[in-house]
């Protein structure tokens, strides 16, 4: 399952800096708009230690991580929708993505300059927002346009796309996100195919500095204001210093602790980062694991076993006929899959049932 998320944002608010950071592969970023005009895209791994633990449990010969792609676009200014600064090639690079991590600078330095010359969060997000917002309304009343001869002519197909338009419409004109319309079983397949930036799911990172003026540590209004924007919105977001983690990315994981203690920065940002990605995507992670291979696969929260399997092959939907299932921690806790079994914690669960998150499978087909 190919996974992307598209790292967005005003120029100068840290978007290319937290990109080395995340993939360790070095792309330009320097202290004016638009210093990243070609898309660069680097693939993370999911850090998850239940993976590492089953591997050594197996003594397995290779270990396949879960890994989401994370592309670096070029920053938005005012009128992008319109075609200003790069906005044409901002809109059809993020257009491509599966989520959006908006990066939103938090922090005050004179040295480093700000578009519109001061900071506010919150100000940087509806100016974002709003070109998705005028971008979609165009794909929107276009498509609305190509419909209506088949609405006139009782096209069912066409009437109901046109009955979720109508409303995705109405709500982008009142200031909201696509994703705001709720949609039934028989409109999500047609609206998805139109690719509407609002209705990707998104989250925020509030990009800090150390020894910075930061805005979560003053505690000022516009923090106040940006948390209350994040509550009230139900958005996920974390909190990173994309600098330091810059400088920490070809550190081992005890140098970063002790590196990141001395800087003040005590939480693995680029971490919560990756996995946050992950979770707005409504992903979840199952695993395979043996002597030859230990593999995190990752699926959709709420399939069964049958979809499941075809994380693995296709085939696996059709041909399924049942599958061993036993909980990652439980297995290691039985210390072998002969007294897991023994015990009776290696269950037999058939097409029905839901795969969990955590879950070691074995397939039978």
């Amino acid at each position: 399952m190919s996974l992307s998320v598209g790292i967005v944002g005003l120029p100068n608010v840290g978007k290319s800096t937290l990109f080395n950071a995340l993939t360790k592969k070095s792309v330009l970023a320097a202290n004016y708009p638009f210093a990243t005009i070609d898309p660069s895209v680097g693939v993370v791994e999911v850090p998850d230690e239940r993976l590492w633990k089953l591997s050594a449990f197996s003594h397995t010969q290779k270990t396949v991580p879960v890994a989401v792609e994370f592309v670096d676009i070029a920053g938005l200014v005012k009128g992008a929708s319109e075609g200003e600064g790069l906005g044409n090639q901002f809109l059809t690079n993020i257009r491509g993505t599966d989520a959006i991590a908006q990066v939103v600078r938090i922090f005050d330095d004179e040295n480093i300059i700000h578009v519109d010359g001061r900071i506010n969060p919150i100000s940087d997000i509806e100016v974002i927002n709003l070109e998705l917002i005028l971008a979609d309304m165009q794909t929107v009343s276009k498509r609305l346009g190509n419909l209506v001869r088949d609405v006139k002519r009782g096209d069912k197909t066409a009437i109901i796309e046109n009955n979720a338009l109508t409303r995705i419409d109405a709500a982008l004109r009142d200031g909201k996100l696509a994703s705001s319309t709720a949609f039934n079983e028989l409109e999500v397949p047609i609206i998805k195919q139109l690719h509407l930036l609002t209705s990707k799911p998104m989250m925020y990172v509030l990009n800090k500095k150390s020894g910075g003026k930061n805005l979560d540590e003053l505690k000022d209004d516009r923090w106040n204001a940006l948390l209350g924007f994040l509550t009230t919105s139900g958005s996920k977001w974390v909190v990173v210093d994309a600098h330091i983690e810059e400088e920490l990315k070809d550190m081992t994981s005890d140098e970063k602790m002790m590196f990141r203690g001395e800087l003040g920065a005590h939480d693995d940002g680029i971490n919560n980062l990756i996995r946050t990605g992950y979770e707005l995507l409504n992903l979840i992670t199952y695993f395979t694991t043996g002597e030859k291979e230990t593999r995190a696969w990752t699926i959709v929260s709420g399939w069964n076993a049958p979809m499941a399997g075809t994380a693995i092959h296709t085939d696996f939907k059709d041909k399924f006929v049942r599958a061993e299932i036993i909980e990652w921690d439980k297995l290691l806790e039985a210390g072998s899959y002969g007294v897991a079994r023994e015990k009776g914690l290696v269950r037999t669960e058939g097409k029905e049932y839901i795969v969990k998150d955590g879950d070691v499978v074995e397939f039978k087909i």
